[in-house]
C-alpha cells in the first residue's frame, strides 16, 4: 500500500492538540461531553488530511473523504446540539466525575487523548481505498456508497425518532419504543457500526485491506463493551428504572430483531 504515513503522524499530533484544547474547555465549563463532539469531528479532519496528501487517485480520495466528512460532521453537529449547553452534564461523564473525585481532571485529560489515538486508528480504515493509484470507481465504490447510504439513513432516522420522543413533555420518564427503537435498544449505535463496513467494501482486495477491518472491529468493541451501550444502559436504568428493565427484557440490545415476550 503506497500510503504517506507521515500524514498519519501529523494527524495524530493535530488531534492530540485539539483534544487538549477541548479538555481545557471542559475544565472551565464542567461539561466533558464535548469529547464526543471532538471524537467524531476528528475523523472528518483525518479524512481531509488524507484527501490533501495521500498519493492515491484523486477521485477515490475525494469520494472517501466526502463519505467520512458527511458522516462525521453530521454526528458532531447532532452531539453538539443534543449534549452541549444543557443545564446538566451528560450522566456518563457526571458519574465518572464523581467516581474519580480529586483526580477527575487528570483522568479526563487521558480520556480525551485516548479519543485522539482512537481517531487515528479508525482512520487507517480509509487508507487502502484512498492510497490506491488506479483511476476509476467500479463495484467497490458502488457497494461502499450503498452501505453508507443505508447506515447514515438508519442512524439519522433513529436520532430523529429519539429527539421527537424526548421533545414531547408527555414522554418524560418513559422509554422510547417507537420506530427503530422498537427493534433495538440502540439502533443509532447499530447503524453507526454498519457505517464502517462502507470502507471495508471500498478497500476490499486492495493492498492493506486488513486495515479496513479495524473500523468495524474497534467500533463493535467500544460500542458494546466500553463507551457506548454500557454507560447508556446504566444511565437509562438510573433515570427510568423498572420501565427500562422491561425494555431490556423485550428488546434486542444491539442487533435489530423481533421483540420478545415479556
Amino acid at each position: 500500500m503506497n500510503a504517506d504515513w507521515t500524514l498519519v503522524l501529523l494527524g495524530w499530533l493535530g488531534l492530540a492538540a485539539g483534544m487538549g484544547a477541548l479538555w481545557l474547555w471542559q475544565r472551565r465549563s464542567g461539561d466533558a461531553g464535548i469529547v464526543d463532539v471532538g471524537w467524531s469531528a476528528g475523523l472528518g479532519v483525518m479524512a481531509l488530511l488524507y484527501l490533501a496528501g495521500q498519493p492515491g487517485w484523486w477521485g477515490r480520495r475525494l469520494l472517501v473523504a466526502a463519505l467520512v466528512c458527511l458522516w462525521a460532521f453530521r454526528l458532531a453537529g447532532y452531539l453538539l446540539r443534543d449534549r452541549i449547553g444543557k443545564e446538566q452534564e451528560d450522566r456518563r461523564y457526571a458519574r465518572l466525575r464523581r467516581q474519580w473525585g480529586e483526580r477527575a481532571q487528570l483522568y479526563f485529560f487521558f480520556l480525551f487523548q485516548v479519543q485522539a489515538v482512537l481517531d487515528v486508528l479508525l482512520s487507517l480504515a480509509f487508507l487502502p481505498a484512498m492510497s490506491d493509484p488506479r483511476p476509476g470507481f467500479g463495484w467497490r465504490a458502488a457497494a461502499g456508497v450503498a452501505i453508507w447510504v443505508v447506515a447514515i439513513g438508519g442512524e439519522s432516522i433513529a436520532d430523529r425518532q429519539l429527539e421527537r420522543f424526548r421533545s414531547d413533555p408527555a414522554n418524560r420518564g418513559k422509554v422510547c419504543q417507537q420506530g427503530l427503537w422498537r427493534y433495538s435498544r440502540h439502533p443509532n449505535y447499530f447503524f453507526e457500526w454498519v457505517h464502517w463496513w462502507a470502507y471495508v467494501a471500498l478497500g476490499f482486495g486492495l493492498p492493506g485491506f486488513w486495515l479496513t477491518l479495524l473500523g468495524p472491529a474497534l467500533m463493535l468493541f467500544f460500542l458494546l463493551k466500553v463507551t457506548g451501550v454500557p454507560p447508556a444502559e446504566a444511565s437509562s436504568l438510573e433515570s427510568r428504572g423498572e420501565a427500562y428493565r422491561e425494555y431490556q427484557r423485550t428488546t434486542n440490545k444491539f442487533f435489530p430483531g423481533p421483540r420478545k415476550e415479556p
